[in-house]
């Protein structure tokens, strides 16, 4: 071996893995495109002797193999620790005992952090292999995604870190197998400078029994000290919650500590006064919202402002009166339609150092959607965010907006609301290009910095522009899977779209050439 020190360290910790995919695993490696390597497998004392002969052997076959033999068992932990401490590279590459690299992994990871040398913290797409070696389920994965990273661990294979920072963060913690890699990318990714997705698939993830590749629900050890890893993350950050387990397996969820008292909350809803049939029977639909957000907001100190157009029926705002009572706000609006200055003459009405925008036709689903919805602006980085919204037959109308060239969109549209969605995107809260404005929450600094809605987009994509002028702040617009509406939006409904929108919208944003950086994987819908 030469004195020189790789830039890549691959580490793996190896126990007892099908001596067929660890051969492959092996072969993979050797197979890369890009050389200066050095692979550190490091058995965790295998009961199966075949496994130091394969490891041996391969050690022989080329001096960039270092095998590492433990004398005892000491868990996924101890033997990642063992490789890490052997290693001699600029950066870890994070591989399994019975995965595969894609020949030019390496290669890319290379040209990625020549392109980015302050990069810390590198991951890849991946995909699966089943037990008959076809590749499957082609993960396309979000550009940096902090939220949706303490909901899961989405980043996963291929990770890449630098090795630096990796041992001055003390490496893999005990207490934590199972769930010892996103554990290491919260701790890591809270200090790297740069961070980075590679949007190419380097990694076969491998399915066997017994894996999480195959079943989420293979090792619930993993999911505990997850949730582990998770609260002690927002510990660091100084964030007041707590980390629970999610709706779905491996997921998680963050319940934030109640809302203060003495915040105000003003949610402004445009209106018209129209009635619709909803589960059989008419509704006035904005005496509806507002009854909802009164019984079931979770907040009490709130002030409704409801801009309402001249031909609004009185008897529609006698009803709002005894409804909502002194937190009412009604404000006459007397101009030709125009939805964004709808919105921003009722923001000027209002006092509230959080603003939630909500449409007339949206109803509260379960008790508490106002602190679900509010309590994450609370975090430093989070400029705006969305609820889950429901059709009235419990299918999704909005779980974050697509943004595509010439397309906005709500993917995952018409998913029934109990499914999780691909790679349960449905079960964890993330974020995303755009939040609908059918029920968004900022604060009150935030809407003021934008300056509003904008009224040159008097009917569509006013919140698309609005979302993307709060991530133009360097803010994000967070998706709240927790924070549920019914939306009685019609599901057949026709949008008229003008060119005048799109090429306005086209001419503003530098927007992506082909698919959203948050849900790349999911087809504009």
């Amino acid at each position: 071996m030469t004195g020189t020190a790789p830039l890549f360290s691959i580490v793996t910790p190896v126990f007892d893995p099908p001596v067929q995919a660890l051969t492959e695993m092996i072969d993979s490696v050797l197979a890369q495109t890009f050389l200066d390597w050095e692979l550190v497998a490091v058995d965790d004392a295998s009961t199966n002797p075949e496994v130091r002969m394969i490891l041996r052997a391969a050690a022989a076959r080329d001096e960039r193999i270092i095998v590492v033999e433990r004398e005892s068992n000491g868990h996924i932990v101890a033997a990642s620790n063992d490789a890490v401490a052997r290693a001699r590279g600029e950066f870890i590459a994070l591989v399994d005992h019975d995965d595969q690299l894609a020949p030019t992994a390496l290669e890319r990871m290379r040209a990625a952090i020549h392109e980015r040398p302050r990069a810390d913290y590198l991951y890849s797409d991946e995909d699966k292999i089943g037990t008959d070696g076809r590749h499957y389920d082609h993960f396309r994965k979000p550009e940096w995604s902090p939220v949706l990273l303490r909901g899961q661990m989405y980043t996963g294979h291929l990770q890449v870190l630098r090795t630096s920072l990796v041992r001055d963060l003390g490496a893999f913690r005990p207490g934590f197998e199972g769930s010892q890699d996103h554990d290491l990318a919260l701790r890591v990714t809270e200090r790297a400078r740069e961070i980075v997705h590679v949007p190419e698939v380097l990694y076969h993830w491998r399915v066997v029994p017994g894996s999480a590749a195959g079943d989420v629900d293979a090792k619930p050890y993993a999911w505990v000290a997850g949730r582990k890893a998770v609260d002690e993350h927002l510990q660091r950050l100084g964030v007041s919650a707590h980390a629970e387990y999610g709706d779905w397996a491996s997921c998680y969820k963050v319940l934030y500590d109640p809302l203060p008292a003495d915040l105000l909350v003003s949610i402004i809803i445009p209106t018209r006064g129209g009635t619709g049939y909803v589960w059989g029977s008419e509704r006035v639909f904005v005496v509806e919202a507002v009854r909802s957000l009164v019984e079931f907001g979770g907040h009490e100190n709130i002030e409704i402002v409801v801009v309402y157009d001249t031909p609004t029926p009185s008897d529609v705002l006698d009803e709002l009166r005894r409804v909502a009572g002194d937190r009412l706000v009604l404000l006459e609006f007397t101009e030709p339609f125009n939805y964004s200055k709808k919105c921003n003459d009722g923001f000027v009405a209002s006092h509230g150092e959080v603003i939630v925008m909500m449409n007339d036709d949206v109803e509260l689903l379960e008790p508490g959607l106002i602190p679900r919805l509010v309590a994450p602006l609370s975090e430093r980085g989070i400029g705006v965010t969305g609820a889950r919204l429901l059709y009235a037959d419990g299918t999704i109308q909005h779980a974050g907006l697509g943004v595509w060239t010439r397309y906005f969109c709500h993917p995952l549209r018409f998913t029934p609301g109990d499914e999780p969605g691909p790679n349960a995107v449905l079960k964890v809260s993330r974020e995303t290009s755009a939040v609908t404005g059918a029920c968004l929450a900022l604060t009150r600094a935030t809407y003021q910095a934008v300056g509003g809605f904008t009224e040159r987009l008097p009917a569509n994509f006013n919140d698309v522009d609005f979302s993307l002028k709060v991530r133009q702040l360097g803010l994000s617009a967070v998706w709240v899977h927790d924070a549920t509406a019914y939306h009685f939006e019609s599901q057949t409904r026709v949008v008229e779209v003008f060119d005048y929108e799109v090429d306005f919208m086209t001419d503003r944003w530098a927007l992506p050439q082909s698919l959203d950086l948050y849900m790349p994987g999911i087809l504009p819908g």
